[in-house]
């Protein structure tokens, strides 16, 4: 039984074979930072890409293989612990991102290797009543090594619910799309800075402005976006990295603090996550600091009660930073929690 006295949640995805465990519930105390593998579960094949639904009773998670599938858990509010409700092709190869839609009426998938993007249909108990929809994207962009294809990367609902928006790293455009009756309709594309690589997205939470991270070139793209027509309009990029960097950094994860003023990215190379504050006026972005996340490749990061916690790929390990609420600056805890492979951080809120 988990005790949520001054504890906070979150399951970590890692690339791990089937027969280990690779789905790992964890804890963090919310007065200093450290953190503890509550469980873990196996039976599930590099699960990269975790999401929640809002009663935090489902867990959704893809296995980024050749031959994807996406898998639905049912969660015990007690224990935390995890059991296989379904699992279903995504007839995509490597999926390496899922969403829910904000009815939680359906869960989007993107397979990064074949191009496709699915949509699956939720039943009454919460798996996986049938793929409602699939579609190819196609085209290129300018990068021979990791543009000779499209390459969805996230998915996501707007926080309206009225379009979905999915990075496509390999077409260097945000592609957008109205869900109706479970089936993707295309709506329009937004073209990015050739060679961008556009990879993951989040909303302010004003609803006014969204930003992409870019995996390619190592920036961060200001949109202003209009909710009611499914419009995207760039206003600002600016690079992820400090001005001294000189070796190879590839963007991953981008987050927006709760409070709307911060927002942070990490970067695979550099091995830092990048504060920027934001302009409260314009929605645009100045960059504030860098903070080492203490291992190589980190690939995630998240933000929970006050924390922001780092995820290593390389190095298998995870750091605790405090976020000052009044400048967004990260301090470590000097915690850190070990687990295989980790590279998806979601948090678990506990049902009443």
């Amino acid at each position: 039984m988990v005790n949520p006295e001054n504890k906070s949640f979150f399951y970590t995805g890692t690339y791990a074979p089937e027969a280990e465990k690779g789905i790992f519930l964890c804890s963090l105390d919310t007065e200093t930072g450290e953190m503890a593998v509550v469980n873990g579960l196996p039976g599930i094949a590099n699960p990269s890409y975790l999401t929640l639904n809002a009663a935090g009773d489902r867990l959704y998670a893809v296995s980024e293989t050749g031959s994807g599938e996406i898998f639905a858990y049912s969660i015990d509010n007690e224990t935390g612990e995890l059991h296989l409700l379904d699992r279903m092709p995504t007839e995509g190869a490597d999926p390496c991102y899922v969403s829910l839609t904000r009815d939680g009426q359906f869960a989007m998938v993107s397979n990064y290797s074949s191009g496709h993007i699915n949509v699956f249909r939720i039943g009454e108990t919460g798996g996986l009543a049938e793929m409602s929809s699939i579609v190819k994207h196609s085209g290129r962009s300018i990068r021979d090594d990791r543009q000779e294809g499209p390459h969805p990367h996230s998915i996501l609902q707007d926080p309206e619910g009225r379009f979905v928006l999915v990075c496509d790293l390999g077409l260097d455009e945000i592609v957008l799309y109205r869900l109706e009756d479970g089936k993707l309709v295309t709506h329009g594309e937004v073209k990015t800075t050739p060679g961008a690589g556009p990879r993951h997205f989040d909303f302010h939470p004003s609803g006014k402005w969204a930003y992409g991270i870019n995996e390619l070139d190592n920036t961060v793209t200001v949109f202003a976006y209009n909710g009611q027509v499914g419009e995207l309009k760039v206003l600002q990029n600016v690079s992820t990295l400090p001005e001294d960097f000189t070796g190879e950094s590839f963007c991953a994860d981008i987050h927006i603090s709760p409070c709307g003023r911060f927002l942070y990215g990490s970067n695979r190379g550099d091995d830092s996550i990048v504060l920027f504050h934001i302009n409260e006026s314009t929605g645009e972005l100045t960059p504030v600091d860098w903070v080492s996340t203490g291992g190589e490749f980190p690939r995630n990061f998240a933000i929970i009660s006050g924390y922001l916690i780092a995820a290593n790929q390389n190095t298998g390990n995870m750091l605790s930073y405090k976020i000052d609420s009044d400048s967004g600056r990260l301090t470590p805890t000097g915690f850190a929690l070990e687990l295989p492979k980790p590279v998806c951080i979601q948090q678990w809120v506990k049902g009443e």
